[in-house]
């Protein structure tokens, strides 16, 4: 047993005179001080009982290892669900552009009107930017009431009346700015769109529920009465759904036929993280003199999706970790005040051998900061290999940030300290003669 309280005597200490306290004389001399408990000697102490019960090391670090695992996974699995949502949303949303007319109250009762148009040629205008890939017009034509959407000529009164579907109109670009895929047959052209032709693609959907699987035969749709002819079945449109269960015609077919004045929107596809640009200068081409008439919607430059998905992971499962620390923490304490009982005999010969208060508190404390690090070191290292483990399985990329490791490991000797103050306070407190008596 190591005892550096005790105090070496030396033949110039006999004989110097009592004249005030040894340690005033040594000082006056020069003498080094042989009885100083250094910092070295106290490390020393706190850790030499550390590994010799491995089972109980092992219970004891336990609790730590868990929450701090769990913790480390917790922000590990947030930050990978989210850079995976991210990557996604990247791949779509944030690649679209979407200007409209902006709106503005008129008239006594506060209707709510358009307050621009957009031109008919906006794809072309658009297209001038940096950032921009292709663009599209889209407009949303309104029938009457008596007018429907059907693929037989003949109107069967006795029939159960059924929902037309929805008509659009479109530019010649859709497909390539919506992510459209053409099924069968083909999309209309310039053409087309100059001409009027009274030409239709029809969604995937609705056209099974029409009854049209080709084109070949040159089969027809009759919309409020006027015949189109069908020359393509698209599908996809992952952007615009609802696109799959519509007829698409042309819009200079829409303005001849059913009188459509502006277009609805339009859909600009952009380079990621040019949103923010091309949402400011799309209405200046648009409308140089007020763009304040026109909207943009744009995706930020930088997603913030990412810190949205980590919060609300954060939430739920940082709960369940502090839930285990907690547990860890009062493991460490609990071992720790049965160390200082066990060791009673022990602390009692050190405080009659010159220890003081302050020495014996500080080697518990110590020692269940040592202990606590020791399990905030494997717990990190536990959390980052179950990140990795379950975005390798999942084929995802892993993603962690080192800091979060690192504090991991500080965290678990933070717990250790609050865990070690009441047993290093209460094995401080303990008398040498009581400490003897009872040993």
């Amino acid at each position: 047993m190591r005892l550096p309280w005790r105090r070496k005597a030396t033949a110039e200490n006999a004989d110097q005179p009592e004249q005030g306290s040894t340690r005033a004389v040594r000082r006056k001399v020069g003498e080094k001080h042989a009885d100083r408990f250094t910092f070295q000697d106290l490390v020393a102490e706190a850790t030499a009982d550390i590994g010799s019960r491995p089972a109980r090391l092992v219970m004891t670090i336990l609790g730590t290892v868990l929450g701090i695992a769990s913790l480390v996974a917790t922000i590990g699995f947030a930050q990978t669900a989210a850079a995976q949502i991210a990557s996604q949303f990247n791949g779509a949303a944030s690649t679209q552009v979407v200007v409209t007319a902006a709106e503005a109250q008129s008239g006594s009762k506060g209707k709510t009107v358009a307050a621009g148009r957009l031109p008919w040629d906006s794809p072309e205008r658009v297209l001038l930017l940096a950032g921009v890939e292709s663009a599209t017009l889209l407009g949303e034509v309104e029938l009457a009431d008596d007018e429907t959407i059907t693929a037989v000529p003949v109107n069967d009164p006795s029939a159960a009346p059924a929902a037309s579907p929805q008509l659009f109109s479109s530019s010649p670009e859709l497909l390539d700015t919506a992510e459209g895929e053409l099924i069968t047959g083909r999309f209309f052209d310039a053409g087309h769109d100059s001409r009027g032709d009274r030409v239709a693609v029809v969604g995937d959907r609705l056209a099974k529920d029409m009854g049209i699987n080709r084109v070949d035969s040159q089969p027809s749709i009759f919309i409020g009465g006027v015949a189109y002819a069908v020359i393509g079945i698209v599908d996809g449109f992952e952007r615009k759904s609802e696109l799959r269960d519509s007829v698409i015609i042309p819009n200079g077919a829409a303005r001849a036929d059913f009188g459509l004045a502006v277009p609805t929107e339009l859909d600009i596809r952009i380079m990621i993280g040019a949103g923010p640009q091309v949402a400011e200068q799309s209405v200046l081409a648009l409308q140089p003199d007020s763009p304040d008439s026109l909207k943009a919607q744009a995706p930020s430059g930088a997603s913030d999706l990412s810190q949205n998905v980590q919060a609300d992971v954060n939430v739920v499962f940082l709960i369940l970790g502090v839930i285990a620390l907690l547990a860890g923490g009062l493991g460490i304490a609990n071992v720790t005040l049965l160390g200082v009982m066990e060791r009673i005999g022990e602390i009692g010969l050190r405080r009659a051998l010159g220890a003081t208060r302050r020495q014996i508190g500080a080697q518990f404390m110590v020692e269940s900061i040592v202990i606590g690090f020791i399990g905030g070191l494997i717990g990190s290292a536990l959390g980052v290999l179950a990140v990795i483990v379950v975005a390798v399985v999942q084929g995802w990329t892993p993603v962690t940030d080192p800091w979060v490791a690192i504090a991991g490991a500080v965290l678990g000797a933070i717990v250790g300290w609050g865990s070690g103050w009441y047993p290093a306070r209460r094995a401080a407190r303990i008398e040498p003669v009581a400490a003897l008596r009872g040993a």
